[in-house]
């Protein structure tokens, strides 16, 4: 009784604080915005604001005799932390990957930073705190240790690297592995803010070609208002699609125009490939699953048909090209769970004479600390590890098994933003958007290696499955990321060297919206220099914002867009300057789950499901009852689609060079099938006439680039020129 009580009372704290009994609302994040955080990037001023909210920790290096059964050390800080603290909003500790983690202050506590500091400091697991910092409006985590990546100008000997070091007391903590004249370096005299400073500093000293502070970013993009709108889109798409539908559906022939395979239970869905048959069974009246099957089965509508094609023609393509067999497409993302069974026979094998201990199927940068060689302390697995399967499956099971009372409870940050946002919001509603955005985000969004993996070149063992753009393609798993989206510019200048050095002919960076870094670009000029054959593909980034972000925006990089089923741009895709082409990236909510990407997921582990019965109705943007299979959005797929586009190009051309295939791509492209928005529309009118956009710049190149991928087009034009 005395625990029913307590709970109660908690949960009825916690609705008061979401204004269910009014309370003044208080801001998530607090900054403090100072002129002088900044670094520079090409000259120019990157400003950054000091978040008063929170603080990092970096913790010691793990001992290889720790106890495996201990609990990670994110949760033993947030234990002791909370341990004898009294406040409403105690501290809560996220892991940014391994190494690092994000304490939330509490509110309610007179100098909380400089109290749990020295808490912190005390602990013998503990590293180091750290100054978390954000840019204006963006989302992530901007984590600042002691560490600068400085590159030097190559003819300099090392005796003058050495000097350049001494008086700008430096010391060389390591060089970046797979790199040549790039070190990654610390202040001897210098910490906190202050690193700012000493890094801009070195960008005047003759000899370094640049250097930049190696921040430890966040691109975790927990959004509630999208979230919030795709819930309330499933409850509106009707009972049929929120029914667990079998979970490999005997689908005898779901397409005709496949070569490679004319029997895979999903390939109906993949309107990004084909879009004919799921528009043609949209226009009719569907009431179930299985009418929805019986419907893709039919033969697809006559060429006059009215329907626009608003695919990239990829089942065409399999009909003239092997499928992309040969080809190596590094994917540098989060987990990638390779023996997917749809993955696991596309899986690359590395055959390096200098191959790190352990290396069978890529590598993992993110699992290992920045001060250490991550070949001799990284991970030879890309998969989920035992203590990260147990942190998601905690929060996996929460979403299924806590009432919404104790979810609330128990994930009281988020509901408050939900409330904030929804302030007519039932108990009941919102704790519908936490689980959505818990399992989709917090748990399903940590294979998103995974979902990119699949886009690129996923084949069934058998007719039960989906297929990528190139099924015949291998991947080269390349893990860049930690949970929570968290990596650093040393461990990607690494990875990038590392998928070329490994023989890669594309890498794919679904990467959008990183802090641009001197380092980093200087790295990807060096890799396409030595590599005249190979092609960097990556996102243009979610910002809805009329320039892409970085990696696409850097010189050599094809920057890729996405449009949805309509032949709009999805209403996420940045646009305008840098960008060269789009492709399908999905839209979860045109026409609803369906106008999604279909891809591979890693949820249906059965480690997630331990205790929980399958699901009656649909808990997520999933395609089965367990997420083996995902419907996913973003320019993050839109980036892989184009890269298997490429992977069936070199299939027919191994030869071809990155100036001949980007080329050809672009030509080949076309705003066939593409529409703009009436809100598009608007938006150009209004950028013309404050001068934004020049009269040269057409409506369909701003918000398309060249335009929409033929990858049948792309395979003949390859053909014809070998």
């Amino acid at each position: 009784m005395k625990r029913i009580t307590s709970s109660i009372f908690l949960a009825t704290l916690i609705l008061s604080s979401m204004g269910i009994f009014p309370i003044p609302p208080q801001a998530i994040a607090q900054t403090q915005e100072n002129g002088d955080l900044f670094y520079l990037y090409k000259g120019q001023r990157i400003p950054l604001n000091q978040r008063q909210d929170a603080i990092a920790v970096s913790f010691k290096q793990l001992s290889r005799t720790r106890n495996i059964s201990a609990p990670p050390l994110y949760l033993q800080l947030q234990r002791d932390l909370q341990s004898g603290i009294r406040s409403t909003t105690p501290p809560k500790v996220t892991p940014l990957g391994e190494n690092y983690a994000l304490v939330n202050l509490p509110k309610d506590i007179q100098n909380a930073e400089t109290a749990l500091q020295q808490r912190i400091q005390q602990k013998p697991y503990v590293q180091n705190t750290l100054p978390v910092l954000t840019r204006n409006q963006h989302q992530e985590i901007i984590v600042l240790p002691n560490e600068i990546i400085l590159s030097f100008e190559p003819q300099l000997s090392q005796s003058q690297r050495q000097t350049i070091l001494q008086q700008n007391n430096l010391e060389i903590v390591r060089p970046l592995r797979f790199n040549r004249d790039r070190y990654l370096v610390k202040s001897t005299n210098a910490s906190g803010t202050k690193i700012l400073s000493a890094a801009n500093q070195l960008n005047s000293v003759k000899g370094v070609t640049s250097a930049a502070p190696n921040f430890i970013q966040s691109l975790t993009n927990q959004n509630l208002e999208t979230a919030t709108k795709q819930v309330a889109n499933m409850q509106k798409t009707g009972d049929w699609l929120q029914t667990t539908e079998p979970e490999n559906p005997d689908v005898k022939n779901i397409s005709q125009s496949s070569s490679i395979s004319a029997k895979t239970s999903l390939l109906g869905l993949a309107w990004h490939l084909d879009s004919r048959p799921l528009k043609q069974c949209l226009q009719q009246n569907i009431s179930s699953w299985n009418s929805l099957q019986t419907c893709l089965q039919k033969p697809i509508v006559s060429k006059k048909s009215t329907l626009s094609r608003t695919d990239i023609r990829v089942t065409d393509a399999w009909k003239r090209s092997n499928g992309g067999r040969g080809v190596v497409v590094a994917v540098l993302d989060s987990l990638i769970q390779w023996d997917h069974p749809d993955l696991i026979n596309n899986i690359y094998t590395v055959k390096a004479a200098d191959k790190c201990p352990g290396e069978v199927h890529g590598w993992d940068f993110s699992s290992s600390s920045n001060s250490l060689d991550p070949c001799k302390n990284g991970d030879a697995d890309t998969r989920i590890s035992p203590t990260e399967l147990a942190i998601l499956g905690s929060t996996f099971q929460d979403t299924f098994q806590l009432s919404d009372a104790k979810l609330v409870q128990q994930y009281s940050t988020e509901a408050l933003e939900i409330k904030r946002k929804n302030p007519d919001y039932s108990l009941e509603q919102i704790a519908k958007v936490l689980r959505y955005v818990f399992r989709t985000y917090k748990v399903g969004g940590e294979f998103h290696g995974t979902y990119v993996s699949g886009a690129i070149a996923a084949k069934p063992q058998n007719s039960k499955g989906l297929l990528g753009v190139a099924p015949n393609a291998q991947i080269l798993p390349v893990r860049l990321f930690g949970l929570n989206g968290s990596y650093s510019p040393a461990a990607y200048i690494e990875a990038i060297g590392y998928a070329a050095n490994r023989g890669a002919d594309i890498i794919n960076l679904s990467l959008g919206s990183i802090l641009p870094s001197p380092g980093e670009e200087e790295a990807i000029a060096d890799v396409l220099k030595a590599n005249p054959k190979l092609v960097i593909v990556a996102a243009a980034g979610n910002e809805n914002t009329n320039q892409v972000t970085f990696p696409a925006a850097y010189q050599g990089v094809v920057s890729v867009g996405a449009t949805n089923i309509t032949g709009n741009r999805a209403s996420y895709s940045n646009y305008g300057q840098g960008l060269d082409l789009v492709a399908p990236g999905g839209d979860l909510n045109t026409p609803g789950l369906l106008g999604g990407i279909p891809t591979t997921g890693g949820t249906s582990l059965n480690a997630f499901w331990q205790g929980i019965p399958n699901p009656s109705t649909r808990w997520s943007s999933v395609v089965d009852g367990r997420g083996k299979y995902w419907w996913v959005e973003g320019t993050s797929f839109a980036s892989p689609t184009v890269a298997g586009v490429v992977a069936l190009m070199k299939g027919e051309n191994k030869g071809i060079s990155r100036e001949r295939l980007v080329s050809i791509l672009k030509s080949t492209a076309s705003y066939q099938g593409l529409t703009i928005s009436q809100e598009d529309a608007k938006l150009y009118r209004s950028q013309r006439s404050k001068g934004e956009i020049t009269a040269t710049i057409k409506e369909q190149q701003y918000f398309f680039g060249k335009g929409l991928v033929n990858a049948d087009a792309a395979v003949q034009a390859v053909k014809k020129r070998r």
